[in-house]
């Protein structure tokens, strides 16, 4: 599937007017009505419009500048349940929405009007559970559709529902006075464009009821502190069978008290005891994945020596791989010795030349020199 800014022919950075603009031209060349019986311009016209549903709305471009076209795919199988333009009101509303200024405007559906809200929900997710993915049940309470009018708002279903003869079942009127033309919601119904004799008792008509809900949400590998996740439809309940709002999952990671974590790196400081810093050897270190990694240790291994293992960090968001661990060596100096050991450690260091401590020895003498 082609990048979204490549089809719309605008860079990362494009603002709001530039994306508008180079939709308009694309729309406008390759609009149906302008191109009968071309299915190569109704493909292209039907990709535009699709790029730019998800560009001009601020949420759905960080999700698809995060996770790409996976946060889209159908169902709420892509990258953090994400699924694609539900609730979005379809291509034909996007393309009212951008010539509104020529055609007088309001010409979106009722059921896009009474869209549910978003919602949003704060996730605390462990460095484990960001390194392997999971899948994870959460409660919330928030409007859902009232069982017992099935969201009609109507006592008895939706076959005592009558068009409201006002507006015509637009919930918008309008009148003119000069040479302009105001619309404003239509009094008699409110806007809902629906008339209801009767209104369901348990909803009072708005075709929703506060529940609690138990919800499974998948997150991804390599999540980071800040990720949104977006999970399409289970927002609020749109009022009078309206379209849900969706689900908004912002992550936060618990401190790690072993592992710092930089993006995708991880870094770890692991002590060193004094005998294998010196005369070299091996050192385990804990795994992000669990268990142990065995690392080799040079002789003569300085404090503060920093050891890489290439793809050994955390997972990268969309599969590209992993970052990479860095262990710190932290030197031990002995401590709590004998008077045996300190006598031993005496004649170890009487032994020693200048070639075997080179920044001690050098620090001396210009100490000696200088000072």
């Amino acid at each position: 599937m082609r990048d979204y800014y490549d089809i719309l022919g605008v860079s990362k950075s494009a603002d709001e007017s530039t994306l508008k603009k180079a939709y308009r031209d694309l729309a406008m060349k390759y609009h149906p009505d302008r191109n009968p019986d071309n299915q190569e311009a109704a493909d292209k016209f039907k990709e535009a419009s699709q790029a730019y549903e998800v560009l001009k709305d601020r949420e759905k471009r960080a999700a698809y500048d995060q996770f790409g076209h996976s946060a889209f795919e159908s169902g709420g199988t892509g990258a953090g349940g994400f699924s694609g333009f539900q609730g979005a009101g379809g291509f034909s509303d996007i393309f009212d929405d951008l010539f509104s200024e020529f055609t007088g405007g309001g010409s979106r559906s009722q059921r896009t009007s009474n869209r549910g809200s978003d919602l949003k929900y704060n996730l605390q997710v462990n460095l484990e559970e960001a390194y392997s993915g999971l899948e994870k049940t959460i409660k919330i309470k928030a409007p859902a559709k009232c069982t017992y009018c099935d969201g009609s708002g109507a006592e008895g279903g939706s076959s005592n529902i009558q068009t409201c003869t006002t507006c015509g079942g637009s919930g918008k009127v309008r009148s003119s006075q000069g040479f302009f033309t105001i619309e404003r919601t239509c009094g008699t119904c409110n806007g809902t464009g629906r008339i209801i004799a009767n209104p369901c008792r348990h909803c009072s008509g708005t075709g929703v009821i506060n529940k609690e809900k138990s919800l499974s949400v998948k997150i991804p590998a390599g999540v980071d502190e800040g990720t949104r996740i977006r999970v399409a439809g289970e927002g609020e309940a749109g009022r009078n069978g309206g379209t849900a709002g969706d689900l908004y999952l912002y992550i936060s990671m618990i401190e790690n008290n072993i592992f710092n974590r930089e993006g995708e790196h991880l870094f770890i400081s692991a002590p060193v005891d004094f005998y294998t810093a010196t005369n070299g050897g091996s050192i385990e270190v804990p795994s992000p994945g669990g268990g142990k990694i065995r690392i080799s240790v040079s002789s003569g291994t300085q404090n503060g020596k920093r050891f890489r293992l290439k793809g050994k960090g955390m997972p990268i968001l969309q599969g590209r791989g992993y970052g990479d661990l860095y262990i710190e060596a932290e030197v031990e100096t002995p401590v709590n010795l004998s008077n045996k050991q300190k006598k031993m450690l005496a004649e170890f260091y009487d032994s020693l030349s200048d070639s075997n401590s080179p920044k001690s020895s050098k620090f001396k003498k210009f100490i000696e020199k200088n000072y």
